[in-house]
């Protein structure tokens, strides 16, 4: 088995994989050879049939394909179901990578459908048991929505476990805005119903599970931002080595929004500073090009100032209004009437994650969270394509 390597959701700076590259027909013939294996008498009927539909469909809606295929093939109940996975799990063809998405789906699934304490219970067991092949966080979601109040324990006694995936399972599953898995409404009602996961993990071992937590911080702030400033002073109260780099993470998104608790906590406080731009090198942009841009800040005030610097690229929608996103410049400390000037360029490239539309756009620079300052340019579309 290869070692545990948890998925990283694209962002705006990386690109969305290609579905064939995660969960093509390799991976479905793999699945159905490991399924063949283990119940040699089954058809497999719609799971060699799932192969040949794949390509026109999404990365979700192939994972779901072969979820669907298994629950037909293995139309059983959930204990003879969970047998043949079991059987699976344990023989010597490969059971791992892509194909656990679908496997972990199918088993939650199946798990809601036999309405008994016992199925939900052995389907958290087994999600907990997979997670390490690729991750069971999308598919422990339907079970969390199923029976929440049963769920949390078994969540919460993960974070005991020796594996960190399983972990790591109990933060990212139970992530508020979790990427590309469906909404818990629970925890979206209730904040702080997975704050007990998170105290338990902050000071893990493992970085990957403590950045799952900063993740987890960071979503909630969407909704409780002075919750997750209050819950990071507590753990900023008696730190540890990996503490303040957890909470950096953890706020960025409320540094961004200039959330004056959070950039205090990080040691950004109001600052008398004077700010000449920013400066852009064009007015105007062909798509898939590169606007640059300068600012000076000096520091005006008598005493030397730590400034989180960042920008915003304010981006017209379709509709023509501006919509804004913030990105990180950089971090410095000036002393008293210093001086630095920062440059930046920031791309137009076609990604898979923002539709970009032609006219006026305009960028602004924010200090320690204070906007200063907002230049505009024009988007133009490639020639003979609209965009």
């Amino acid at each position: 088995m290869p070692r545990w390597n948890p998925i990283v959701p694209p962002t705006d700076r990386s690109p969305m994989p290609f579905a064939d590259e995660l969960i093509g027909v390799p991976t479905a013939r793999a699945l159905t050879a490991a399924i063949q294996a283990a119940a040699p008498s089954a058809e497999l009927t719609a799971l060699h049939a799932a192969s040949d539909a794949l390509a026109p469909l999404s990365l979700r809606e192939r994972s779901d394909l072969l979820r669907d295929a298994l629950l037909t093939d293995l139309p059983g109940d959930y204990d003879t179901f969970a047998g043949t996975i079991r059987a699976a799990v344990q023989g010597t063809l490969p059971f791992s990578g892509w194909l656990i998405w679908p496997v972990t789906s199918a088993i939650a699934a199946k798990a809601i459908d036999a309405g008994t304490d016992a199925a939900f219970d052995d389907g958290m067991r087994m999600l907990a048991a997979l997670t390490s092949r690729l991750t069971s966080e999308f598919a422990v979601r339907p079970l969390l929505t199923h029976d929440l109040t049963r769920a949390m324990p078994i969540v919460l006694g993960w974070t005991g476990s020796t594996d960190p995936a399983v972990r790591r399972l109990a933060s990212e599953g139970t992530r508020p805005f979790l990427p590309w898995a469906i909404r818990v409404p629970g925890i979206l009602a209730d904040p702080t119903l997975t704050l007990p996961v998170l105290h338990a993990l902050y000071r893990d071992e493992d970085e990957v599970v403590r950045r799952s937590v900063a993740n987890h911080l960071n979503d909630l702030s969407r909704q409780q931002p002075d919750l997750v400033v209050a819950t990071t002073a507590g753990w900023l109260a008696a730190p540890d080595a990996n503490t303040g780099p957890l909470v950096r993470h953890a706020l960025r998104t409320l540094v961004k929004k200039g959330h004056p608790q959070a950039l205090a906590q990080l040691g950004f406080h109001p600052a008398e500073v004077h700010v000449v731009g920013p400066v852009l090198d064009a007015e105007t942009l062909v798509f898939g090009g590169t606007i640059g841009f300068t600012v000076d800040i000096r520091n005006t005030g008598a005493e030397p100032a730590r400034l989180a610097v960042d920008y915003v690229m304010h981006h017209q929608k379709a509709n023509g209004s501006l919509t804004g996103k913030t990105f990180k410049l950089t971090t410095v400390t000036l002393a008293a009437g210093e001086t630095v000037r920062l440059a930046r360029s920031h791309s137009f490239r076609a990604i898979t994650t923002r539709r970009y539309h032609p006219g006026v756009h305009a960028l602004e620079v924010q200090v320690n969270g204070v906007a200063s300052g907002l230049a505009q340019f024009i988007l133009l579309p490639p020639a003979g394509h609209p965009v």
